[in-house]
């Protein structure tokens, strides 16, 4: 295994770059939605916290040298958890360890929205004023170290297969890019596509300025659970043309900076900020590029 440990870094980067310019060619080639900012100063923002990111956690991992893929090394050294007390087949123990994985991130992300103190982190995500394959990383550094812990716990109780583990994040990033991008699927494959995995469309209604569209849609990788909980929407009330991206108090320029991203967790926006008709898609919209 300590070859997984030298590779496992590599192999992801590769498979999320990958992924990344596909989204980006797919989104110049056929967008889904006029953009209501050029590119450049969001994406500054975007990639940055990224790097943030980067640097946070590989901060965090020296103090305390955990992350999922360790974790599941560790539970294969000491033969703790669900799997090694059960030694059920490996491929439905691949398939279990999948689906509950992907069920702990759906529930992290309710929770995230569910809970005040963990909303004030998650929302860095949500004040994004457009929505492309760059909103994907777009997520604040305590957020992703807090997903660390939960997943490595999610892995230890469960005994996973640290392979599995490194397909399970790499295929959970690529979703994310993939559900994210501003890319036309037609309708019909879009439809066919939405029972199985979480299409751009469906995601795009998550991210709605209207609260009781964007508490729903919460699946990152799998459809599924929004199905059975009774989140899913399949339309947003506007269309896709016409919906508004982002949070009613956070319509200015604040979301396309670094330092205000950053610092958004720590501070309170004015609760009485009213969304002004000027930046909505139809008029802001001509100054993209």
């Amino acid at each position: 295994m300590p070859e997984l440990g030298s590779s496992e870094g590599t192999w992801r980067f590769a498979a999320f770059a990958s992924i990344l310019v596909i989204m980006v060619v797919l989104e110049a080639v056929w967008p889904r939605r006029q953009r209501r900012h050029t590119r450049w100063r969001r994406w500054a923002t975007n990639f940055g916290i990224l790097l943030s990111d980067y640097l946070a956690v590989t901060l965090v991992v020296l103090l305390v040298p955990v992350t999922a893929v360790v974790t599941a090394l560790f539970a294969q050294q000491q033969q703790f958890g669900l799997f090694y007390w059960l030694s059920w087949p490996v491929w439905l123990e691949w398939l279990i360890a999948f689906l509950v994985l992907d069920f702990v991130i759906w529930g992290q992300h309710v929770l995230t929205h569910k809970i005040p103190l963990l909303w004030r982190i998650h929302r860095v995500h949500h004040t994004d004023q457009d929505l492309d394959a760059s909103t994907a990383v777009r997520f604040h550094p305590l957020e992703i170290i807090l997903s660390i812990f939960i997943k490595s716990a999610a892995v230890l109780l469960l005994g996973a297969n640290a392979v599995l583990v490194v397909i399970f994040e790499a295929v959970v990033n690529g979703s994310a890019i993939f559900n994210h991008a501003n890319f036309k699927i037609p309708p019909k494959v879009d439809h066919v596509l939405r029972w199985f995995i979480v299409t751009p469309d469906m995601h795009r209604i998550h991210h709605s300025i209207e609260r009781r569209e964007h508490d729903t849609n919460y699946g990152f990788a799998l459809s599924v659970w929004d199905r059975l909980f009774r989140v899913y929407s399949v339309e947003p009330e506007l269309g896709h043309d016409k919906m508004i991206i982002g949070q009613k108090d956070a319509q200015d320029q604040g979301p396309e900076t670094f330092l205000w991203s950053i610092l958004l967790p720590f501070f309170k926006l004015k609760t009485n900020a009213k969304f002004s008709r000027k930046n909505s898609p139809e008029t802001t919209s001509n100054k993209a590029q």
